[in-house]
């Protein structure tokens, strides 16, 4: 069963900093972050309906000349593997290993033959106290995890890389897989978590991670003072959606659908007091409609946006087809009017097991989990511009909490820069740059099975 409203409060208090607490306790008295054991929840203004949300959209005042950022989170991979080749950024061609170094292998398939360990404890592992020498744990790690792509392997990736923005020291926010780290992409913290959900004495796929999995699927959680215990998957945490509804900016999160591979990264499903009231049907969306709302220019403000499984770049699936997706996405966007005023962040979840030569800096606890490419695309992005400074997932929350003035949900976003270094706003609007789509593609794009497995 799904916890009551005061054990999940208890269970976020004892794990954030004062601060942290603060800001939860102003968000309560604004009504964004509680609700009666009845589920019901304060009126959502600024969402009713797409015409409304385009309205306001362009209605509310920005910083910047953005009015519709679009947050897209992909799977798996770290920036030596992606872009260690790249010129002029901090990337690798060895990479060390317990008993000395050996050469990245240049050039990755397009599809593993296994998934590699990139659990909490494997991260630790590959960490080693900061020597970044522990990425071998099995045969498939020792196989897959010292590798780096050509430019050939992800054409367009390496494309946007040029004529845009690519942040070489931008990290997934926890040393850890998956739920963690898309918490922290909505709420600018994992609630107490560092791994993903487990079946607790269960065997077999996992297919939800959020407030409405089986009732024996637990997630660890630990306390301030070292304190652990296995709960529900479902939090009642203030986010970055509650800030704008607050404000009446309208918002959406682009996820699979519960009976698709990849509902388990569709964050909000762990959020209680969205995941329960009418607030789920109102901003959660499925992935499969996020084409055609953005050619019929119905995105909204702000939009996270998930993929399904097949098409996420997740090992052992497709690289082609799931670089191929984000190519319609930022294709669709490019053509349509919204572009003039739009900021895409492109950048992936976690590690995925694989190697990265950059110690993540040390913040509160255990510090930033390993290195991930960050893409930003918009008109006055700077051209092939190389971004050196430190950020992770909370920091394109800092930037949306800029544009539309908002407070910082936590210490993290609030202790971050706002990426405008990576804009130019001084300069003309640069003209959308449509590209033709990937051919070498082998198989179906979508082969899944209506659930995941784990």
């Amino acid at each position: 069963m799904p916890r009551s409203p005061r054990r999940s409060r208890a269970v976020l208090t004892g794990q954030v900093a004062p601060l942290v607490v603060a800001v939860i306790m102003l968000a309560l008295a604004f009504g964004v972050a509680s609700h009666n054991s009845g589920g019901r929840h304060a009126p959502d203004a600024g969402s009713r309906g797409h015409s409304k949300s385009r309205l306001a959209a362009f209605a509310s005042p920005t910083r910047w000349p953005i009015k519709h950022v679009i947050y897209i989170v992909k799977e798996n991979r770290t920036f030596d593997q992606y872009f260690g080749l790249y010129p002029g950024a901090n990337g690798t061609t060895r990479g060390r290993t317990r008993t000395g170094s050996r050469p990245l292998t240049q050039g990755i398939p397009d599809k593993l033959l296994h998934d590699i360990k990139h659990d909490h404890t494997s991260a630790l592992i590959a960490y080693n106290h900061g020597k970044m020498n522990g990425f071998v744990e099995d045969q498939w790690s020792n196989r897959y995890a010292y590798s780096e792509a050509l430019p050939r392997d992800i054409p367009m990736y390496w494309r946007w890389a040029q004529h845009f923005v690519l942040a070489d020291n931008f990290f997934s926010s926890q040393r850890g897989p998956s739920f963690p780290n898309h918490l922290y992409s909505i709420a600018a913290s994992p609630v107490g978590t560092n791994d993903n959900p487990k079946r607790i004495g269960m065997h077999g796929a996992q297919w939800t991670w959020g407030c409405d999995a089986p009732a024996y699927t637990k997630v660890q959680v630990e306390g301030p003072g070292g304190d652990t215990s296995w709960v529900p998957p479902c939090f009642d945490v203030p986010t970055m959606g509650d800030l704008l509804t607050h404000k009446g900016i309208p918002w959406a999160y682009y996820a699979a659908t519960i009976r698709q591979a990849g509902y388990i990264w569709s964050a909000y499903d762990a959020v209680e007091h969205v995941r329960k009231t009418d607030m789920w049907a109102r901003h959660v969306k499925p992935v499969d409609n996020l084409l055609a709302d953005i050619r019929r220019n119905r995105l909204p403000a702000m939009t996270w946006v998930t993929p399904r499984f097949e098409l996420s770049e997740h090992p052992d699936y497709s690289l082609c087809h799931g670089e191929n997706w984000t190519t319609q996405v930022v294709n669709a966007l490019m053509n349509s009017p919204m572009w003039r005023n739009t900021a895409i962040f492109i950048t992936w979840d976690d590690w995925g097991g694989f190697y990265d030569h950059v110690r993540p800096p040390k913040v509160a606890g255990e510090g930033l989990g390993f290195r991930v490419p960050l893409l930003v695309l918009s008109p006055f992005a700077r051209a092939g511009h190389i971004d050196h400074r430190v950020g992770e997932f909370s920091t394109v929350l800092r930037f949306v909490e800029d544009n539309w003035g908002l407070a910082p949900l936590t210490h993290r976003d609030g202790a971050h820069n706002n990426l405008s270094q990576d804009f130019d706003f001084s300069s003309a609007r640069r003209a959308p740059d449509p590209q033709p789509l990937r051919t070498d593609c082998k198989g179906p794009a979508l082969t899944l099975p209506l659930r995941d497995r784990g």
